[in-house]
């Protein structure tokens, strides 16, 4: 059973009640004319092969309240793209495919290029793209987000997630997912270890700042589920690399307000697959995670007015190894009580590799302030594209008709 715990400056909505799911999915469906929900599904081709998406496509055959379904395909050739066509042809909801790889996606890939950027292609620019999509459609009101490698995944996940956007009782504008990753251990080194340390590091050098106050008010800020209005979905821009969820929280920071603000409770059980440490190489697993991180997160904190220099890096640096370890102790004893395996040795070993992350970092950011821009708003797009949308529906459809 969870807790009640009201902290921070947003609001949490917990799972009290493990057994009102029904309930939850009752008001969803009165709500759903008024506004219907799509939800988007990041994927690798790889994913299709594993053991989790073919459990998230069974349970979502049994969603009803969902509208359409846009699933944006990474890393795959036709075939591929073909097969996964084929693996959710029975989905009951509208489903697209969004095949970025394709011919079709690429050309408008090198029309925004042209126009914008080139930016690195991943996770955040084809979630973005997904977005895209649905705002082009014009037929939901909410959208949806999560990953398609979630091991434990049940519709109940989806249901609360969509609830405080899509009810007409709550009104948010933004809702983050959280929960526990434990199994025999604890996971979720990069928030417990990294991110947490590192901004509460930032709090103590630079005091209590209205935005580290916002983001140490997320349970789980590194959770790759959130849902939001499409008139959210106009306005925020987003980083195109790992920093993609820090950097959608400070978009939302930006362009909301903290009442329209909140995270839920989703499950008791969230396991999926775990990134490698690499703690010597900077371009790969979860040390590439936390130098976009920070890098985002410096960037954000460069905006708000706060002047970097290497003095200051070191600073941080040192501070947050000692949040960082005291942290290590707390999850230490939070194991022993409750049982579970503790490597106190992997654990130092990553608050080390994190600790030459925030120098690598803090590199950059001196090197480069600016770095590689985000994304922009679709607003911006569709004011310098005007008819940026009716060619991306048009190469989308296009492709899922197989003309």
């Amino acid at each position: 059973m969870t807790d009640f715990f009201q902290n921070g400056v947003i609001a949490t909505l917990h799972r009290l009640n493990l057994n009102n799911e029904g309930n939850l999915i009752k008001s969803l469906m009165k709500s759903k004319k008024r506004r219907p929900i799509a939800l988007v599904l990041p994927a690798l081709f790889t994913e299709f092969t594993g053991k989790a998406l073919p459990k998230i496509v069974e349970e979502l055959k049994e969603v009803k309240y969902v509208d359409q379904i846009v699933l944006t395909l990474g890393k795959a050739d036709k075939d591929q793209f073909l097969y996964a066509k084929k693996f959710l042809s029975d989905l009951p909801q509208e489903t697209v495919i969004i095949w970025n790889d394709g011919p079709r996606m690429k050309a408008l890939y090198k029309e925004l290029e042209e126009e914008f950027y080139s930016w690195e292609s991943g996770k955040g620019l084809s979630t973005w793209m997904a977005y895209g999509y649905v705002l082009a459609c014009n037929k939901c009101h909410v959208i949806v987000c999560h990953d398609c490698d979630i091991l434990t995944y049940k519709r109940e996940m989806l249901t609360r997630l969509c609830f405080p956007i899509a009810s007409t009782q709550l009104n948010y504008e933004f809702c983050k997912g959280y929960y526990a990753r434990v199994t025999d251990r604890l996971h979720g080194r990069v928030t417990r270890l990294f991110v947490t340390p590192l901004i509460r590091a930032l709090k103590k050098i630079l005091g209590h700042t209205p935005f580290l106050d916002y983001l140490d008010s997320f349970r789980y800020p590194l959770a790759g589920e959130f849902a939001m209005t499409t008139e959210l979905a106009w306005r925020i821009r987003i980083p195109s690399d790992w920093g993609l969820e820090v950097g959608v929280l400070s978009e939302v920071y930006r362009t909301s307000t903290l009442r329209n603000i909140c995270q839920v409770d989703l499950t008791d059980a969230y396991e999926h697959k775990h990134q490698e440490l690499s703690p010597k190489d900077a371009s790969k697993g979860l040390l590439k995670m936390a130098v976009d991180i920070a890098k985002t997160l410096f960037r954000v904190l460069a905006s708000e007015g706060v002047v970097f220099s290497d003095g200051f890096f070191k600073t941080l640096k040192a501070t947050y190894v000692r949040e960082a370890q005291d942290a290590l102790r707390k999850y230490q004893n939070d194991s022993i009580i409750n049982s579970l395996f503790f490597d106190r040795h992997g654990e130092a070993l990553a608050i080390e590799a994190f600790a030459e992350g925030i120098t690598i970092a803090g590199e950059q950011i001196l090197e480069d302030p600016l770095g590689i821009p985000l994304i922009p708003s679709w607003s911006r797009v569709v004011s310098a594209l005007p008819d940026f949308f009716d060619q991306l529906q048009e190469a989308i459809e296009d492709d899922n008709k197989g003309a």
